[in-house]
């Protein structure tokens, strides 16, 4: 794997890339279900926002978290480049997983959402819509302080 170290600034960039792409639709694809929340299934609102949620989920947030993962795991493949005793790596990784986990909660409820359910309130969109930014807040500054 030290191969890769010459590689090392084009895998990070990359990865970065995709993380932000990721984000971008953990930040949206919430905020669409605090609206389809709020009308009546069947409507025409309600296709709309389905054909929204299907396409940022498949076409962005998928392959950006995939890329996420993959990237990630070539960085921390790279010799050196992680101290795997610290404790910033740990908690880092913990919110990773953790994103991960909201992740694949907002794939289930975009099911939801394609046959008519609505399983939770716009309230509680809007409290998920917050969870991304918390974590994305933990992760940045384990990856870039590394207080402990």
């Amino acid at each position: 794997m030290s191969a890769l170290a010459a590689w090392y600034p084009w895998i990070k960039a990359l990865h970065l890339i995709a993380v932000i792409a990721w984000m971008a639709g953990m930040f949206y694809l919430p905020r669409l279900y605090v609206y389809h929340s709020d009308v009546p299934p069947g409507s025409p609102q309600s296709e709309t926002f389905k054909v929204m949620e299907r396409r940022l989920l498949r076409a962005i947030i998928n392959p950006a978290m995939g890329a996420a993962w993959l990237l990630g795991l070539l960085l921390v493949s790279i010799p050196g480049v992680v101290d795997w005793s610290a404790g910033w790596w740990h908690l880092k990784m913990t919110g990773f997983v953790l994103m991960s986990a909201l992740h694949g909660h907002l794939a289930v409820a975009r099911k939801g959402f394609a046959a008519d359910r609505r399983d939770h309130t716009a309230r509680y969109w809007r409290i998920v819509n917050e969870v991304p930014t918390v974590l994305m807040i933990v992760i940045v500054i384990m990856v870039i302080v590394k207080p402990f």
